[in-house]
This record gives C-alpha cells, structure tokens and sequence, in this order.
C-alpha cells in the first residue's frame, strides 16, 4: 500500500493520531529498501544520515514524524514528502538554494562590511544555502535599525533572484529617507534643577546653534538610553539615591518627521551617609583596607563613589592574586532620617596563578623583545597592577599603535589563567625627510632613514645621509637597550656633517665636525634612568662674519686679526644625564609625564672649556575617560657657559653651540633658529673719517662718538627658556580608528633665547640713533608667543608635522612664518 503525501505539518502543526485518524488505519511496515529523489547539491550519504531510519527498522506514525523532523533539522531541504511503496521508504526533498551572491543597494547609514557581518550572525552566507524562514526577521532587525536612528519612513525588503543550477542571488534594498529631527526635548517631574541644567547634559539635542557645525538634532535609540543613564547617574551623584525615571515617551508628528521626547522623574531626597562597614573576607588587612576607604560617614550619598569603592578594591585584590573577586556594596536607607548605610561586602575568592603569557599580532618585533619588558611573570600569582605595568612598558618602546591584554581562564581549572598581550604594530622607523621653503635658505631636502626596532630585534640602528641648501650630514649609530638582562643599554655612533650657518637663518660661519661617541643608559626604577657617554669631536670653524658677537669669540682663540682664517678645536666631551617617564604611551601619549636633565662638559685640556645643560618636561593630564580631550603642558630651560681661562681671558661658550628657538619645533609661527639674539655690526670713525678695520668690538667712550650699528642675521643665545600649552583634541572627520596614529592640537607657544654675557651698555656712549637700533639681547623677558592648531602623522614614511600659526608677540627684525610642515626628524 503506497502512503501519499505524509508533509512536514505533522511535524509543525502537531497531528493527532487518535480516534478514527489516518493514523489508525495506518499499518507499521517493515524497510526493505530506501530511496531519496530529488537531491542535487546534497550528497545521498549526507541526507541518509539525517535520516533516523534504517533498512530494517518498523515504521510507524512517530518514527515518520521524527524522520521529517530530522530532515529538516539538518537545514538542507525547503519541502520534504514521505511515501512508501511495500517496504520501500520515498523521500521526496527540494533542497534549499545556495547563496551565490549578496548585494546591498541604497544603503547609507550602515557600511557593506557592517551588513555582510550582521548576515554571517544569522547564518546567510555566500556558498551557505538559504532558509528563506529567516528573512523577514533580518528585514525587521535592519528596519529596527533605522527606526532606533529616527528614520521612521525607512524599508528594508530582501530580493530573491533564482539563478540556474539551484542557486539565487540575494539582494537587499534600502529606502533610507531622512532622519526625524528632535523638536523638544521635555522633562518633567524635576525641581531641584531645571529643565536647561538636565537637557544641557544631554547627547541629544532639541537646539543647535547655527555656528556649531557638528551639532546633530538627530534622534538615536541608543543615545536616549545613554542620556537616561546621565540624568540617573547626576542625580544619585548628588545624594538622590530615591531618583528615578518613571517614565519616557517618544512621540512622533504626523508628518513622521518630527519627534518629542518626555522624560518623567521623581527625584527624592538628597540622603547623607550614616555609616560604612567593611564586611567579608579581609585577608587580616583591615586597619589597610579601611584606612583607603573613599567613602566617609557624613558624607553626602555620591552614586560613583560607591561605584570607585568596589573597583578600587576588586583592583587592589587584584595585585595579589585574586582574579575573580566579588566586591559590592549594599545600601541600607533610612528614608526617616535620609541617610544610608553602606555595607561593603568583600569576597576575594581563590588567588590565580598564571599558567602562559602569550603575544599576537607582533609580525615584526620578536617575542623575547616584549617579554623583557614583563613585570607579570609566568607561574606567579596574577598581579592585575603588573600586567597593567607591563602594558605600559610595552606602550612606551613606541613599536606598537595599540597593545591590548586579556586574562583567560584555563579550561577545566579554577586557579590557572593564561594573559594574553595582542599588539597591533605600528612603523617603528623613519624616513626622514624634510621639504621647505624660506626667503633666506629657498628649498631645503632632507634624507634619512632611523630604525628602533631594527629587525624586530628591539636595538635601534641608523645610517643618515643628509643634505639640504645649509647642512651635509652622515652617520651611523646601533644602540642595544638591553645590553645586560638588568636593562642597561650601550650604543655608539660614528658621525661627519658639514654647516652653512648663512643659510640656516643664522649669521654666517661654516662648521665641519668629525665626532665619536659611546654611551649607556642604567635603569634606576621603573620611572628613572641614568645615561652616561663620552664623545670624542673635531671642529673647523671657517669663514666666519666679521659680527660683535663671533669677534668676542676670537679675540680669545685667534692668533691674529684675521677672521676669514679658520679655526680647529679638538674636544672631549662627557656627557650625563637623568630622565623620567611615566607616559602611558611612547607615540602620542594621553597621560602621565616626562622630564629629562642633560648635561655635557668638555674635560679640562681640551681646547675649548664650556659646558651646557638643558631641562626638558612635558605633562599630559586627559580631561576625559576616553582620553579624547588631553590638556598638555611642556617646558624647556637650558643654559651654557664657558668655565676656566685661555691665555688671561675667560672662556665662553662657543657661538656654534648656542640654543636656538623658532620653527615647528619650539615657539611655532616664528622662523626655524630666529628667535632671540641678532648679530651686531658696529663701526667706529676714525679721525680722518676712514672706517676702523681693526677688526676689534669698538670701545665707546662717550656720548661725541660715532658709531654705526646694523643687525645681522640671527646668531642664538647661551640660555634658553620656552613653554607651551596644548589642548589635544579628536581629528575632525576621521575615524576613531586611526586615533593613534594622527593627533590634532590647538597651541599657545612662548619662550626667549637670550646671551647672559652680552653687554648692552658698553654701547651707551653712542649716539642716540645708533643705540636706539641695539635690542638689550641679555634680557630674557623678551618674550615671544604665538598660538594656532597643529596635525601629526605617523605615516609609513615616518612622523609628519603641520603647523598653522599666528605670532601673539614679537620684536621689531623678528621673521614669521604662519604655515611649516616636516616629514621626519629635521635638523
């Protein structure tokens, strides 16, 4: 007897086999044989397997049922039909259709990749078979998408087009329309504060003012909850810990183009705390624990103290191994008196040990390199404040964009995890260039190119070739940070460059400079380091202006009055310093600080004597959770002078070593080495009105001598001084992805290069027009500022600096520039 058409609504309407059904006129057979007819991508193997019944096997009603249940479990059929002809079993599928390809068509608001990742969720792949079942819940969810956006006239339809073969293509179509803007936002319930103090908190907006160009009176589902939690937290904050938001109703205008918003609340009272008592497992600190306990008797209720209690605690737990510990804090409410009692429940759990510390994402920097930097060892107890530390360390080589961790508990065990440090890395070299253009210098090129992590080996190593239209530079340099395992660090550099101060902004000299230098570094802390070096240079000095300043200079080295001969000076150099950093970052840092004190002096028997010092510091304070909004702050003080005597006279610093200041790297808006002191050239009358070539500084004895004054170029000074506050912003118009990788700031920049032994009034005795030219170069409150916005980039060819910027204060002689722009270190 042949059963026709048995169908899949046994199985979803549930049919019932009682009373006089076919089920009772239906006779168990035994399976001789078992035929499946209409496969095509599936294999019979495959569909046989779905099948809960055999050759062999009795089939009865139930077991038919469980048949097509089975085969429709295994998602590979759109329709099945059992039948039977004497002992053979028929099964009649049509399959599902493969998914050959999807598209997307009028979608804005949501990215292809966004989309295709939301379908990989549901299961609807390209290659994958379709169920057709599940379509209209992704339109709904995607449709539920835009109406939680405010796009209330927004549809979403799903396309099927067959395809030979069994296949169809799978397309999405988009109407997005626009979005309903907010026309009021409404609160009502609240008495304490008023409606403008609450809705100025607010994400969403009812009112944006015509100049706000990034202000959005967008409504999104996901915002209102975010604010909803805002108005919550800034009243339980405040000691409302009754508050609470009774209700909210979004109601749209017929138009569906508008909508308003109502925010009911019932603020409470404002409770005070009564008492807080530290209960649970103590681990015998509780004079310690107690003693850091945020949270005081009479203090007013504050919502995100309590919250700071318990992950202040969970953290310090954390440091000793507790990975899992449980800290909450339960309020009792006296609403009689309207004070609270807290309860702050301590539950350590069982201490973690660390099992494997594993690296992803480091294709470059070898994985001994990040593992010297560890503070968190493998089979010690998990410290949450050194993997935190070891983080940091990481952050700090300046080889990674971002570094990541994730603590992982090992399967099967409750005291074993694995800490997992996933880094993404970032061009820890440069190619060092530089273009740019001035009056005095025209186009200037630079080449270079400086490695920190050479072969991912963590040692720095670079060969710079570099020329521009004022300087001819090469060296090469290899420095080991970790040259013992304790952190101590050697390097050596082999250095030649050749300088054209005319045309660097700077009176003219020439300066060719062999050099040789070895040094180290020592870690005092994890903070502090010491470096030491020693330097071995080579100087000629050559063609030399005929200036006030350069002739002080040689009238103490120089054999004769001739200063277009050169000089050469052999020195030895020492050279100590000091530095400190707690930043969180090496590039781009959001917080913490930094200082440096450097320090070099030539020994005594070298042929010049002098000695310079400078004083760096920066410091980040983020004025958001993010770290979005950063206020920085960074300084620099540096001072030189000669020491001891050469042939009666005291020696000073020399002029090729003076700081300088000006350009994008100090005091912005100004010309790059321009700021501070200028070159004098005087010129005393003889009596028979010939000028005096004696060549020597002119001595002024009185108000009757004539003498002539003309500033030169610039010529730096033997103390510096330079500050600047930076409020560091997020990039308009980017991605939130390449965060680390551009930064933009707005700027103040201030500072003065001055020369601590100029004598201005050895020129008091001229007349009243010439001194009227002098400028008091020995004084440092000569201040220069400037402000304006600044953009950097850590691109693939190494960091890029652009720099608009607009002088606040400047001296008459002073060069400006408002645009300069460098690609890698420039000199």
């Amino acid at each position: 007897m042949r059963l026709n058409k048995l169908f899949a609504s046994m199985l979803l309407v549930g049919a019932s086999f009682s009373g006089n059904s076919w089920a009772e006129s239906f006779q168990p057979f035994e399976v001789t044989d078992i035929q499946v007819d209409g496969l095509q991508r599936v294999a019979l193997g495959a569909a046989l397997l779905s099948l809960p019944v055999k050759v062999g096997d009795t089939v009865d009603p139930l077991k038919l049922q469980q048949a097509i249940k089975s085969l429709y479990a295994s998602s590979n059929f759109d329709n099945i039909e059992i039948s039977h002809d004497g002992g053979i079993l028929i099964v009649k599928v049509i399959e599902r259709p493969t998914i050959s390809t999807i598209t997307f068509d009028g979608n804005k608001d949501i990215k292809d990749e966004q989309l295709q990742e939301s379908l990989d969720g549901s299961g609807v792949k390209v290659g994958e078979s379709l169920d057709r079942t599940t379509l209209s819940g992704i339109e709904k969810g995607l449709q539920d998408f835009y109406y939680g956006v405010g796009k209330y006239g927004a549809k979403v339809e799903a396309q099927i087009i067959n395809l030979p073969r069994n296949r169809v293509e799978l397309k999405f179509n988009f109407t997005e329309g626009l979005a309903a803007d907010i026309r009021q936002i409404n609160i009502v319930g609240n008495k304490e504060f008023t409606d403008g103090q609450l809705i100025e908190m607010l994400e969403l907006k009812d009112y944006v003012a015509w100049w706000d160009l990034f202000g959005d009176r967008r409504y999104q589902k996901q915002k209102l909850q975010a604010d909803l939690e805002t108005i919550k937290s800034f009243y339980q904050n405040r000691g409302y810990i009754r508050f609470e938001i009774t209700s909210t109703q979004v109601a749209m205008t017929p138009d569906r183009k508008g909508l308003y918003i109502t925010i009911n609340v019932n603020e409470g009272k404002q409770y005070t705390i009564k008492e807080v008592t530290l209960t649970g497992d103590l681990m015998g600190r509780e004079a310690l624990m107690e003693s850091i306990l945020p949270i005081k008797a009479g203090d007013r209720y504050n919502g995100s103290d309590v919250t700071f209690t318990e992950e202040m605690y969970a953290k310090y737990l954390g440091r000793f191994g507790y990975a899992y510990p449980e800290v909450k804090v339960y309020p009792e409410i006296d609403d009689a008196t309207q004070t609270v009692n807290l309860n702050v429940m301590i539950k350590p759990g069982k201490r973690v040990y660390v099992r494997n510390i594993n690296f992803s994402g480091n294709t470059i920097t070898k994985d001994e390199v990040m593992r010297r930097e560890l503070r968190q060892m493998e089979g010690a107890w998990l410290n949450s404040a050194q993997v935190e530390q070891s983080k940091t360390r990481l952050n700090r080589l300046g080889y990674f964009e971002t570094v990541d961790t994730e603590t992982i508990q090992v399967p099967g065990t409750d005291d074993l995890v694995d800490v997992d440090f996933k880094v993404k890395e970032q061009p820890s070299g440069s190619f060092n260039a530089g273009v740019g253009y001035g009056t005095a210098s025209g186009i200037s090129l630079q080449l270079g190119v400086q490695q920190s992590n050479f072969l991912g080996t963590g040692n720095q190593a670079g060969i710079n070739i570099n020329t521009n239209t004022y300087s001819k530079n090469a060296s090469i340099s290899f420095t080991d940070p970790y040259f013992t395992k304790d952190g101590v660090s050697l390097g050596s550099s082999l250095s030649w460059s050749k300088f054209d101060a005319s045309s660097a902004n700077l009176e003219a000299y020439n300066n060719e400079s062999y050099a040789l230098s070895s040094f180290s570094g020592f870690p005092i802390n994890e903070t502090n380091r010491l470096n030491g070096g020693i330097t071995l240079r080579h100087n000629t000095i050559s063609e030399v202006a005929e200036y006030d300043q350069a002739l002080q200079f040689y009238e103490i080295y120089s054999d004769d009055d001739n200063t277009d001969s050169s000089l050469s000076f052999n020195n030895v150099e020492l050279n100590l310093g000091w530095s400190r950093s707690s930043l969180n970052r090496g590039t781009f840092p959001t917080s913490g600080s930094s200082q440096s004190l450097n320090g070099k002096a030539t020994v005594p028997g070298s042929d010049l004597q002098y000695f310079k010092t400078d004083f760096n510091t920066n410091f980040y304070l983020p004025l958001t959770r993010k770290q979005n909004f950063v206020f920085l702050t960074k300084a620099k003080l540096g001072y030189g002078n000669g020491y001891g005597q050469y042939n009666g006279n005291d020696q000073i610093l020399p002029f090729w070593e003076n700081f300088y200041a000006g350009g994008s790297t100090s005091i912005r808006g100004f010309k790059s080495n321009t700021v501070g002191p200028r070159a004098i050239y005087s010129t005393a009358a003889t009596s028979d009105g010939s000028s005096d070539s004696s060549g020597d500084t002119p001595t002024i004895s009185g108000p009757d001598s004539s003498v002539t004054v003309t500033n030169g170029s610039s010529v730096g000074g033997n103390a510096i001084a330079t500050a600047s506050i930076e409020m560091i912003v997020p990039t308009p118009f980017l991605d939130e992805a390449y965060t680390n990788s551009v930064r933009t700031s707005f700027f103040i920049d201030a500072g003065n290069v001055w020369n601590t032994e100029f004598d201005y009034s050895s020129y008091s005795g001229m007349s009243a027009t010439e001194y009227a030219k002098l400028q008091d170069y020995s004084d440092p409150s000569r201040i220069r500022a400037s402000w304006g916005v600044s953009v950097q980039w850590i691109s693939p060819m190494g960091p890029m600096v652009f720099n608009l910027a607009w002088p606040i204060k400047e001296y008459e002689g002073d060069s400006t520039e408002i645009f300069s722009f460098n690609i890698g270190q420039t000199f």
